[in-house]
């Protein structure tokens, strides 16, 4: 089967060769391809027309669905596809069939192994490998940006052309675009049409094919009249072609309309390739081939600018207007902002940021560890890093300016390139060069790097010089350049920590504050535009997560379009998939590329490790969740052990790709893990991407079941999975340990269980739901682990999992009784006592009884429950289910008790208490403790229960089980009010109050209001 969108919905079935049924999309239409060339279909023969899918809703059902291939697409997005933001009443009932009509496009029933499948949220449409022609466009978009990176046209060609070759027109075609998600999706695949013609024009230009060139560009040009790139690809075509006068007149038409309709001047890259035209030979082709490739495209602009002004960190670059040096200025010299002042004292640092906001603290730490005193002679060496875009060389500019005056003999810079377009600067290079900076050229230099090296520290001697070396690779790169002695200053930035470096002060760069973010913000966008939306203004930082290079680029989209509303950048900022990113990138800057350069500087390195880490990286990307423990990460990636992860992800911390927020804790900053999730959409197959979070949700499942085994030992034991986790489950010491990785956990916990729902495998899903009861005996209140089973039961019913259904019901059953919903809980726990009875799962049936002995207890039903009681003890006696015998008698105790027989009650608790704490169970011990404490009370002995009560409290404190506590307490007032102690049972039903409120605890906090009422009322 086959689905496109890059033109018409179309869709071809596996059984419809010939593609001439309704539905079908032809076998090899030839595609119009942008830019007048032809391509076809892949697989297709050429000459037939596309049929259309009959209903337009039908195919707006179905572009919404491949939207968001292979993931759940909740109810209310379809709605909204297909009738936009007022859906009719009868929208659900219409959806319904609309699916049903869909699956017939499809030949489906919608039986399992369908593709178009019912998930808990919506509908999900599973699409493989090579079916799909967006993710093949996208496949060739990304070789062809990769090639672009590297210069190499040839391959740029091939991709460019192959991806264009599947466009059948505009994206969409045939569907109204009603809802936000469609609009953003046929918005993105627009742009990134457009830039793969703008990359394939590059690679023409680049190859010498300028003939012919100059029509196509036109029409792009004059359909996109502020898309500069088509106007530069355009002024070179004609320039090429001896229509010099031509060139110049667009360039010239391209600046008026900026100028007038945006108040902008055009861009570093048009700049230049203008100022190539005025001052270029007689014969056009002597001009520079960057002038065709080398500066084509967003990505390409980025790198011109850098070398206008080198070194200069984007975040501190903001958009551009520091890079005014032209064509190839710094390539060679490494110039900057400032000139030398003279023969031996050298003034190289870039430009300093003009509105540098924040890191006040920062730069208090960089300027002591820069300047010297009576206790800190000889060199200083000071580390910024931290992650692409967060503002590095925009902090070690400022310091640099600050600290002039200081270092008369001279203020030297570099970019090291370790990251980024271009190769790495070899360090005897730059050696030579900073030695003719301080007036050493009249000496033949030494060809060996380590001779060079002597030379260099030799001529630092006695010499007051600042040293910023900026964009390091790595330790190596910067060794040989250091300083062996004098008063000289060394500032590096890089994106790696540069641990190897001896004495060196070390400063990592954060996201900017929450304050800091406004403030630069206001900078940029000014105080009104700000104050006026603080809603849409707060999305903005939001989405921008405190880089500045992310707020610069914001900031530049709204100074180029005064009358925008920041609510319309904080829309485009929260679309679907990508669209931050996306909306990240303005002129030469972007978010995603500064990002890449980092990862593609590991995926590409002839480092093994550096590999595995890129490797890591992309897999990493995969995981929906905030973050995961080293144990978690290994059975994501693969890997036998936490530590063999740690390694790996330690060096992504060290490159600042990864954050660890506390030891063995891994997360990405909200930017760089989107990126990651593209990198693993785009760099691994759809088997890679499934086993991987198969791999990690299994070993939740089998985490989870680990912490169930010890905080409920005396449980229906969960069937384990059928397949083991790639790497052994947690395991806990005791009840404390289980519940607090429990606790820590859940989020995590969560996300695995919507990833396997969203995979359909309920065999996961119910598992990890059900084992997470453990949990839930202390956090029943907050409604988490109803959520969880709800949750799965949607998946286990779509799957028709009968073994899940029986344990989703029964788990259902007693969270709806923990939270006093009774009725649902019987019907829930009779459906699951038939489908056990049904399986012959006589351990089910047993553990069934009991749960409805706790029912009918609780609804007051006492002769049911001891009936029901007494025959789940007697089931378990005859299975040899020792542990759950001691859940049944504190059962059988508690409906004694309620039914006015507290010695037969206190029996009941004692011999249940003998056995958990023989296991020490300590969930379960401070329950009968709690239980033989109101036993006690209502003997008449006051004393007894307030010791028992006062171990519970104990136990709870150690688990952390706060909620449970406030019921606690409430026994405790009415015991010590037994005793005669009216200020301590005030003491403890105040206490119960607060925490009864805080936890949502209504029966509780009724129960303690009427004791303190009748406290109020018996001393007046």
């Amino acid at each position: 089967m086959r689905f496109g969108l890059l033109g018409t919905v179309t869709v071809v079935t596996d059984d419809d060769p010939d593609g001439d049924r309704p539905g079908g999309i032809p076998r090899g239409r030839p595609g119009d391809v942008p830019g007048g060339r032809r391509g076809h279909i892949p697989g297709g023969s050429p000459g037939s027309a596309p049929p259309t899918i009959g209903s337009a809703k039908v195919r707006a059902l179905l572009a919404a669905l491949l939207a968001a291939p292979g993931r759940a697409v909740p109810l209310h997005q379809l709605k909204s596809a297909l009738w936009g933001d007022a859906p009719p009443a009868t929208a659900t009932a219409s959806l319904h069939n609309h699916v049903a009509r869909l699956r017939r496009v499809l030949h489906e029933d919608g039986r399992d192994g369908s593709r178009l499948r019912a998930a808990p949220s919506g509908y999900v449409l599973d699409v493989a490998d090579g079916e799909f022609d967006v993710w093949t466009f996208l496949g060739h978009h990304a070789a062809a940006r990769g090639a672009h990176r590297a210069a190499d046209w040839t391959a740029v060609l091939h991709e460019c052309r192959a991806a264009l070759a599947l466009w059948r027109g505009d994206p969409l075609s045939d569907v109204p675009l009603r809802s936000d998600a469609l609009r953003a999706l046929a918005a993105h695949l627009t742009e990134a049409r457009l830039l793969t013609l703008e990359w394939r024009f590059d690679a023409e230009l680049a190859l010498g094919r300028h003939q012919g060139l100059a029509a196509e560009l036109a029409g792009l040009a004059a359909a996109h009249p502020m898309r500069e790139t088509f106007h530069r690809q355009l002024m070179l075509a004609l320039h090429r072609t001896h229509r010099q006068a031509e060139a110049l007149a667009v360039y010239h038409r391209l600046r008026r309309t900026l100028v007038e309709e945006l108040g902008v001047e055009p861009d570093i890259a048009l700049r230049t390739a203008y100022q190539e035209i005025l001052t270029a030979p007689a014969d056009p082709k002597e001009t520079a081939a960057g002038g065709a490739g080398g500066t084509g495209g967003a990505e390409v602009t980025a790198h011109s600018a850098a070398e206008a002004a080198p070194g200069t960190d984007t975040a501190a670059a903001g958009t551009g207007a520091q890079a005014g040096a032209g064509a190839g200025a710094g390539a060679g010299a490494g110039a900057g902002a400032g000139t030398g002042t003279g023969a031996g004292s050298p003034s190289q640092l870039p430009a300093d940021t003009p509105d540098f906001t924040g890191r006040a603290a920062e730069l208090d730490v960089l300027l002591a560890a820069l300047r010297g005193g009576p206790e800190r002679r000889g060199p200083r060496i000071a580390v910024v890093s931290g992650m692409g875009g967060v503002g590095k060389t925009a902090l070690a500019v400022r310091a640099a300016h600050l600290l002039r005056a200081e270092f008369p003999d001279g203020r030297l810079y570099a970019d090291l390139r370790g990251f980024g377009a271009g190769d790495a600067r070899d360090p005897a290079d730059l050696l030579a060069r900073f030695l003719g900076d301080l007036g050493a050229d009249g000496q033949p230099l030494p060809a060996d790097p380590d001779d060079r090296a002597v030379l260099w520290r030799d001529a630092l001697h006695g010499r007051r010089v600042l040293l910023m070396l900026d964009n390091a690779g790595d330790a190596a790169q910067v060794t040989p350049l250091l300083p062996g002695g004098g008063d000289v200053a060394v500032v590096i930035t890089s994106r790696r920590a540069l641990g190897e470096l001896p004495g060196a002060t070390r400063l990592t760069l954060e996201p900017l504050s929450a304050g800091e973010q406004r403030e630069l913000l206001v900078s940029l966008c000014g105080s009104r535009r700000v104050a006026a939306e603080p809603e849409a203004a707060a999305g903005v930082l939001a989405a921008c997560g405190g880089l500045p290079l992310a707020l610069r680029i914001a900031g530049a989209r709204m100074a180029a379009r005064p009358h925008w509303p920041l609510s319309a950048l904080a829309a485009r900022l929260d679309g679907p998939d990508g669209a931050r990113l996306r909306a990240l990138s303005t002129g030469g800057l972007a978010v995603r590329d500064t990002f890449a350069m980092s990862y593609v500087a590991m995926r590409d390195s002839p480092a093994s490790a550096d590999r595995a880490a890129a490797e890591a990286f992309r897999t990493l990307g995969l995981w929906p969740g905030d973050g995961l423990d080293a144990p978690a990460a290994a059975a994501l990636l693969g890997l036998g052990s936490a530590d063999a992860a740690d390694d790996v992800l330690e060096a992504l911390v060290d490159a600042h790709l990864l954050q660890a927020p506390r030891p063995g804790r891994y997360r990405f900053h909200d930017l760089v893990g989107e990126f990651a999730a593209e990198c693993g959409r785009a760099e691994l197959t759809a088997g890679q991407r499934r086993s991987a979070l198969r791999r990690v949700t299994v070993w939740y499942a089998a985490t989870v079941a680990s912490a169930l085994a010890v905080l409920a030992p005396e449980g229906h034991p969960l069937p384990p999975l059928d397949e083991q986790p790639p790497l052994p489950p947690v395991g806990f010491a005791g009840d404390e340990d289980a519940l607090h990785w429990c606790v820590r956990e859940l989020p995590a916990i969560k996300a695995a269980l919507t990833v396997a729902v969203a995979n359909g495998w309920s065999d996961v899903a119910w598992r990890t739901a059900a084992g997470l009861f453990g949990y839930a005996q202390a956090y029943w209140w907050n409604g988490e682990w109803t959520a969880c089973l709800e949750e799965a039961m949607a998946c286990v019913t779509a799957r028709g999992d009968a073994l899940g259904l029986a344990w989703m019901h029964s788990r259902l059953g007693v969270a709806h009784g923990m939270a006093e919903r009774y009725g649902p809980s019987l019907t829930h726990l009779l459906a699951a006592r038939s489908r056990f009875e049904a399986s012959g799962d006589l351990h089910g049936v047993a553990a069934i009884l009991t749960n409805l002995t706790a029912l009918y207890r609780s609804t007051g039903e006492y002769g049911l429950a001891l009936e029901h009681g007494r025959r789940s003890l007697a089931l378990h006696r005859s299975l040899g289910a020792v542990d759950r015998v001691a859940t049944v008698l504190g059962n059988l105790g508690d409906t004694h008790l309620f039914a006015g027989d507290p010695v037969a009650a206190e029996e009941c608790y004692r011999e249940a208490l003998a056995a958990w704490r023989a296991r020490g169970s300590l969930t379960s011990i401070s329950r009968t403790l709690t239980s033989l404490a109101e036993a006690k009370l209502a003997r008449g002995r006051p004393a007894e229960a307030v010791d028992a009560l006062t171990e519970t409290l104990a136990l709870l404190d150690r688990l952390g089980d706060r909620a449970t506590a406030a019921d606690v307490l409430e026994v405790l007032g009415r015991a010590h009010l037994a005793r005669g102690d009216r200020a301590a049972a005030r003491a403890c039903w105040q206490e119960a109050l607060d925490l009864a409120r805080a936890h949502r605890l209504s029966a509780e906090e009724a129960a303690v209001l009427r004791g303190l009422a009748a406290l109020d009322a018996a001393t007046t």
